[in-house]
This record gives C-alpha cells, structure tokens and sequence, in this order.
C-alpha cells in the first residue's frame, strides 16, 4: 500500500485552504498513484483567531448516517469516491455544542465514513520562546482511540501533541494497529528539537509505521506571526525515516510493506516483553 502524507501552507481563508488541499492531493495522485492521502491538523483553518475557526467550523452529521456534511467533508468524501482511494481527513475543525472538536474523519473508496476521532490531548504549553498555546480555551478533547481497517491493514488514528503521550500509541498497538497518523501544526521552536526524535520513538516502540503529515511556514494569530515546523514524514516499524517533504508544500510518499511489520516484532517481540502497562 502506498500512503502519500500531504504538506500544506494553509492560513485563516478556508476557501483558498480547500483549493490548496484538493491541487496537492492531485499532484500526488498524478505522480506517485497512492491507495491512501493523508492531510496535516486543522488543514482548514491555522490562524486569525476564534471568529475565523468558527467561521470553519463544520458540523459533522451523525457517523453512519450517509447524510451530506459541510464543504470540507464533502471534498474528502469527493476526492476519495472519485479517485477510489481511501482518504484520511487529517483534521478539521467540528463543531460541538460548547466548544471546538479538533477531528480526524477518514473515507474509504466508496465514499463512506469509516472513522471519526477526536484529538484527545489539548495543546496548552508555554513555548521555548514564551508563546502561550491554549487549545482547551476553544477545544473540548476526545476519549476514545479509534482504529480502522483498509486493505489487510489497521491503521490508529492520533493529531499532533498526542505524540507526547506514548500510552495512547501503546494502546493502539495493542487494539491491532499496524499504521499510526498523526497529522499536525508542529512549532517551529518544539519541532526542531522534538518532531523526528518523537514520531521515531513512537515508531520503534510501538513497531508501527508513523504517517505524519503537517503544516509549514507562517501564519497570523490575533496580530502576531508564528511559525509551524512542517517536515510530513513517514517512519517504518524500526524508527527508519523512509520519506520527508521539502520545506514548502508538497507530499511524502512511502510504501507500507507488511512483511517489514511482521519481521521487526517477530525478530523483537517487545509487546510479549512487556511487564508494565
């Protein structure tokens, strides 16, 4: 299976950011013919404050139901029918009734949804440079990890500081995941220290490929700039670095080969050491 992780400079126009989304998922379909896309967090919006999220907001009908979403749900479930592929939404701004839901949606080639995750922890940090970030002050979080299947294959869903947090990959190993994703908004502060050292780890202890697609370069936030890391990548089972984007927009492709899987946790059976958790 080939996964192609899409890398974007999307900003606070939701409009100009589907446009972008749906020429780059193009280009990586015409050049590299993957069976599965992936887009970074919130690819419809980073930036310009709580009224312009609200303005992306979308509010997602019930799973299951086949009832028609907002544009940036439709897109996904267009691109995925049309292209017959299996398309992972990176995420999206829902609408909840109290607060945001940052929120994975995946499609599978018909064009049905076949997964909904909520990100589960809120990015509330002071960064090196004293930035404040306070996700909960707009966002409720998730509590449940989701899995589903394409192919032969399970793939566990994640979005960005989950990264920090190797319980919840454990926990996805152990509900059968083979693939993690974690699309992100990385800083540039924390993801030039942090970013490949962490998706790597999460691949090696967990024997799982990462899937990381992200956000790159700048946006405006309430009349500041700040800077997101970018550097999509994609990690195999043994914490190898198998593709990486450029600076800019692009994609990283890799193929998934499951025999790489089997014989990392045959030859290191690591989940069957494990005495603790």
């Amino acid at each position: 299976m080939r996964i192609s992780a899409i890398q974007m400079n999307q900003g606070s126009d939701k409009a100009a950011n589907l446009d972008q989304a749906r020429r780059l998922i193009e280009a990586a379909l015409d050049a590299d013919r993957p069976h599965l896309v992936t887009l970074p967090e919130t690819w419809t919006n980073l930036g310009g404050g709580r009224e312009a999220r609200s303005a992306a907001a979308e509010v997602l009908p019930p799973p299951g139901s086949g009832e028609a979403g907002g544009p940036a749900y439709e897109m996904l479930r267009d691109i995925a029918r049309s292209a017959k592929i299996h398309v992972h939404g990176g995420s999206i701004i829902e609408q909840g009734p109290e607060k945001f839901f940052n929120t994975t949606l995946v499609f599978d080639p018909s064009g049905a949804e076949v997964a909904r995750y909520r990100k589960i922890h809120l990015f509330d940090i002071t960064g090196p440079d004293g930035t404040g970030y306070r996700e909960s002050a707009l966002y409720g979080g998730g509590s449940e990890i989701v899995t589903f299947r394409a192919g032969d294959v399970t793939f566990g869903c994640t979005i960005c500081y989950d990264m920090r947090f190797p319980e919840q990959y454990l926990a996805l190993r152990r509900a059968g995941a083979e693939v993690i994703f974690v699309p992100s908004n990385f800083t540039l502060m924390t993801g030039k220290d942090h970013w490949e050292v962490l998706l790597r780890a999460r691949a090696i202890e967990t024997q799982c490929w990462i899937v990381a697609a992200a956000s790159h370069g700048s946006y405006e936030e309430r009349g500041a700039m700040r800077q997101v890391y970018g550097h999509s990548l994609i990690a195999d089972p043994w914490g190898h670095v198998v593709a990486k984007a450029s600076d800019g927009t692009g994609w990283a492709t890799a193929r998934i080969d499951a025999a790489v899987t089997a014989r990392v946790r045959r030859d290191m059976p690591v989940l069957e050491h494990r005495r603790l958790m």
